[in-house]
C-alpha cells in the first residue's frame, strides 16, 4: 500500500496519531493506494473506539485520521487495473487503486467524514447503501446532490447510527459505473466490542463482468450473459482461501451487487444467517443452513463454528458461476463422433482439440487461449485439477492455525483411512429386473392368491 506521494509505509503510520495540526486539518487526509490483489492483514484501530477488525478477501481496509473527534477518510474514484486471476487483468473503475474499493470500518456512534475525489472522465457520486443518514448525504445524483464532476472533491459527513454490514457504490450512470467495478464494503462495528464477537470476520462483494477473451474492458451494456463471476473482482483460482483455527467462531459477510441472485454454499458445516443489511437477526429467528441465497442489492452475514478440520469448498451453487470465460449458444456434443471433422480442421488449425463429445471436463488438457483470458475450469488441488472457476474458494480449518494468523497453511493432511478410494475388487453383478418397466424390484414372498375386483368410476365408460 502506498500514498499518492509514492512512498511506502505501514498501515499504522498511514493512519497516523490521533492528533491533526491546524494546518493539517485544513488539508485533505491522505488517500492511500493498494496495488496488490492479495488479502491484507486486518487493520487494528490505533485510535478511536476499539473494535475487532474484519479481513477483506483479496482486499484491504482504508486507514483514516482523527480530526477533532471525527474519523476522516479519503476515497478517490479513478480508473484502475485489477488482476482478475493470474494471467488476466481488466481495465476497471474503482477507488484508491482497486476494484472493489477498500473496506471502511467504523464504530457505532462515530462521526465520519468522507472526502471523495473524482478522477473519472465523467461525474459520479457515492450512495452509502443501507445507512441511516441525512437525506442530503444519501448520494443520489440529481435527487439529493449534484454529481461530482471530474477533478472535484465532495464531502460526506454523518454519524454511523447503527452497527451492521453495508456497501457503497455510485448512484450516477449506474449501468456503466457499477458494471466497471465501482463498489466497496462498509462495516459499522457495535459500540460494545464484546457484542456479536467472533474470532474471524471475513467480508467480500459479489461482482460479475462481461469481458470478451482478448479484451480488457467490460461490456457495460450487458444485462444477463456475463462470463466472469467473482468474489471481490477475483475469479478462482485467483481467490485467496479463508484460513481459520479449529473451533474458531467464523463470520462471513457477503454483499451482492451483480444482476442476479447467488445461493452461497458452504461444505462440511452448518451456519446461521446472523445479519442482513437491515441489521442483526434475532437469535430466535435463526435456523441452520448450508446454503443461503443472496439477492441483488442484499447483504448477508453468516456464522458458524469451524469444528471440522479440512479444506472445505465455499462457492455459489449456480454451476455456471463457478466457471470462467464462458461461451454462450454453444451446442451440446456429448455422444457425437466428430473425429473425421476434427482431422480436417486440424489441417487448418493445428492446435484444434476435440471437446465436448464425452462431457464438459477438460481434465489435464492444455490448449492455447486468446490473450488476457482464463480457462473455463482451472485450479490445482492435492489430488489433481479442481475444475472450477469464478465464485469458488476454500475454507481451510486447522488445529494448529494460531489465533490471528491468516497465512495459508497449505493443503490438508488427511488422517489415514479418511479419503475416498478406488475399489479394486470385482464389481457387483447387475440385478436384472423382471418387470416391464425395467426397474429392479425385490422378489415378493409367495402367499395365497387374492381375487381383486376393479370397478371403473361412472362417467368414464369408453375412455381408455
Amino acid at each position: 500500500m502506498s500514498s499518492r506521494r509514492d512512498f511506502f509505509t505501514g498501515a499504522a503510520a498511514l493512519v497516523g496519531a490521533g492528533l491533526v495540526s491546524r494546518a493539517g486539518a485544513a488539508t485533505l487526509p491522505e488517500a492511500p493506494v493498494m496495488s496488490t490483489a492479495a488479502t491484507q492483514a486486518p487493520l487494528a484501530p490505533p485510535n478511536g473506539r476499539p473494535y475487532h477488525p474484519v479481513v477483506t478477501l483479496n482486499g484491504w481496509s482504508l486507514p483514516w485520521r482523527m480530526n477533532n473527534g471525527v474519523k476522516e477518510f479519503h476515497l478517490v474514484a479513478e480508473p484502475v487495473v485489477r488482476e482478475i486471476a493470474p494471467g488476466m487483468k481488466a481495465n476497471l473503475w474503482g477507488y484508491n487503486g482497486q476494484s472493489p474499493g477498500p473496506t471502511i470500518e467504523v464504530v457505532e456512534g462515530d462521526r465520519v467524514r468522507i472526502f471523495v475525489t473524482n478522477r473519472l472522465p465523467e461525474h459520479t457520486s457515492i450512495h452509502w447503501h443501507g445507512q441511516r443518514l441525512p437525506n442530503g448525504m444519501d448520494g443520489v445524483t440529481g435527487l439529493t446532490q449534484p454529481g461530482i464532476q471530474p477533478g472535484k472533491t465532495f464531502v460526506y459527513e454523518f454519524v454511523a447510527r447503527r452497527p451492521g454490514t453495508f456497501m457503497y457504490h455510485p448512484h450516477a450512470d449506474e449501468m456503466v459505473q457499477m458494471a466497471m467495478g465501482m463498489m466497496g464494503f462498509w462495516v459499522t462495528h457495535p459500540k460494545n466490542p464484546a457484542q456479536h464477537r467472533v474470532d474471524r470476520d471475513f467480508v467480500f462483494l459479489l461482482n460479475a463482468y462481461d469481458i470478451e477473451p482478448g479484451s480488457y474492458t467490460p461490456r457495460v451494456n450487458e444485462m444477463l450473459d456475463f462470463n466472469l463471476w467473482t468474489f471481490n473482482s477475483r475469479a478462482f483460482p485467483g481467490i485467496d482461501t479463508m484460513n481459520v483455527r479449529l473451533n474458531d467462531r467464523v463470520r462471513i459477510r457477503i454483499g451482492n451487487l451483480t444482476m442476479t441472485n447467488h445461493p452461497i454454499h458452504l461444505h462440511g458445516h452448518e451456519f446461521e444467517v446472523t445479519g442482513t443489511d437491515g441489521g442483526w437477526t434475532r437469535p430466535e429467528s435463526r435456523w441452520p443452513e448450508v446454503t443461503t441465497d443472496v439477492g441483488v442489492g442484499q447483504m448477508r452475514a453468516i456464522e458458524f463454528v469451524a469444528s471440522e478440520p479440512g479444506d472445505w469448498a465455499f462457492h455459489c451453487h449456480k454451476s455456471h458461476h463457478t466457471m470462467n470465460a464462458m461461451g454462450h449458444d454453444v451446442p451440446t456434443l456429448i455422444g457425437v463422433d466428430h473425429r473425421g471433422v476434427a482431422e480436417k480442421i486440424s489441417k487448418l488449425v493445428p492446435d484444434y482439440m476435440v471437446m465436448g463429445d464425452k462431457g464438459g471436463s477438460m481434465g489435464d488438457m492444455e490448449m492455447p487461449l486468446p490473450d488476457n483470458t482464463l480457462p473455463m475450469m482451472s485450479g490445482q488441488g492435492p489430488f489433481g485439477g479442481v475444475e472450477m472457476g469464478g465464485m469458488f474458494t476454500v475454507l481451510k480449518v486447522r488445529k494448529d492455525q494460531r489465533p490471528g494468523d491468516y497465512k495459508d497453511p497449505g493443503w490438508y493432511r488427511h488422517p489415514a483411512g479418511t479419503v475416498a478410494y478406488e475399489w479394486k475388487g470385482e464389481p457387483p453383478a447387475p440385478v436384472r429386473s423382471q418387470t416391464a418397466g425395467g426397474q429392479a424390484m425385490p422378489a415378493a414372498a409367495k402367499g395365497p392368491e387374492v381375487e381383486v375386483t376393479v370397478r371403473k368410476p361412472k362417467g368414464h365408460q369408453g375412455h381408455h
